[in-house]
């Protein structure tokens, strides 16, 4: 039987009550994202779709400070240096179609975009779709003036090339570490006559001095790749095979991830094919054996309140995936990175 006085207190705490009404300052401040006047919420599947539902500015990077951003959200819709399966040049406009991310995060307990002026800014402007090494360079350009108005740049990819000319941004004045989830170390050499390729970004930022090999850590990695990657192990980079996760668990791999990277910047980049296939089939190089998407959400938490200062979201080819399901987990661990820096050190 339920007790009459309860029953009496929370009807008179919750009749008619609206969810922006909420006694929680945390929910309140998620509430009043979502719902407007007398308690209306806003459509999820109306308007102009963007990157996490977040506002729209595309006249923000026109403006030298960016319209006072603190995180601009970016697409980068160029897929030109895939060794496998073409298509993640799709990516960003099918991450900015899914819809319900957010606005609360449960286990971090904040709204990120009620802490953060944060705003989906466009995509990055090419000047040709044909040319890979002036897109790289349009990459860099687009990032730099980010980066020289303090903002913090979260991307969505795009192959995962484009890692390359952003590190070459935000690692210009001090080389960052990184912190890399993926199924492949992408720190190979030249293929066909090119450095330039989405298996090699992370060896080219190295070697250009802009991301700092012994404060990288790798995980996930696994396939027949490995012969490609010495240069991960000679560097000193810090390389956790998706087994190793299995044996050491989630909270040691964090642990380790914290170590490695510190108290100093670092950079946070994602490739869906990081999770295992059947989760996100909708990319240019599966592999077989990789985390749940549970496990790379524990991890991305798991960084909280460490230096942050950029992230990227990559390889997401729609066209391989009829349920959207990858673009569900790409639009989601941007999320996850947003919440990170969110809870960054400003």
């Amino acid at each position: 039987m339920i007790d009459p006085d309860k029953l009496a207190a929370w009807r008179r705490r919750f009749t008619n009550d609206r969810p922006h009404q909420t006694e929680d300052d945390n929910f309140r401040k998620a509430a009043a994202l979502g719902f407007k006047d007398a308690g209306r919420r806003a459509l999820p599947y109306s308007g102009i779709a963007t990157l996490i539902s977040a506002p729209y500015r595309p006249e923000a990077p026109e403006l030298a400070d960016f319209g006072g951003l603190e995180v601009a959200l970016i697409g980068v819709p160029m897929d030109l240096a895939v060794t496998n399966r073409a298509g993640a040049r799709l990516g960003p406009r099918a991450i900015r179609n899914v819809e319900r991310i957010g606005p609360f995060h449960h286990a971090l307990k904040l709204a990120p975009m009620a802490e953060l002026k944060v705003a989906d800014v466009g995509d990055v402007p090419f000047r040709s779709r044909f040319n890979l090494e002036q897109s790289l360079e349009d990459i860099e350009a687009f990032i730099t003036r980010v980066v020289a108005a303090g903002v913090r740049p979260l991307s969505a990819g795009g192959d995962h090339s484009i890692s390359y000319p952003i590190l070459r941004a935000v690692g210009r004045d001090r080389p960052v570490g990184m912190v890399h989830i993926d199924a492949h170390c992408d720190t190979s050499g030249v293929y066909d006559g090119s450095r330039f390729h989405h298996g090699g970004p992370f060896r080219q930022a190295v070697l250009d001095g802009v991301l700092d090999p012994s404060r990288t850590i790798q995980i996930g990695i696994r396939g027949g790749g490995e012969y490609l990657w010495e240069f991960s192990h000679a560097t000193g980079m810090t390389v956790i095979h998706a087994e190793e996760v299995d044996a050491l668990g989630i909270a040691q791999v964090i642990a380790r991830a914290r170590q490695v990277v510190g108290s100093e910047p670092f950079y946070l980049s994602f490739d869906v094919d990081g999770i295992d296939p059947a989760f996100t089939p909708g990319t240019g190089t599966p592999e077989v054996g990789g985390l749940t998407p549970r496990e790379a959400q524990r991890l991305v938490r798991g960084l909280a309140g460490l230096a942050i200062v950029g992230g990227d979201v990559v390889e997401v080819a729609p066209q391989y995936d009829a349920t959207t399901v990858t673009a569900q987990i790409g639009a989601q661990m941007m999320f996850e990175i947003l919440a990170l820096l969110a809870l960054a050190p400003r």
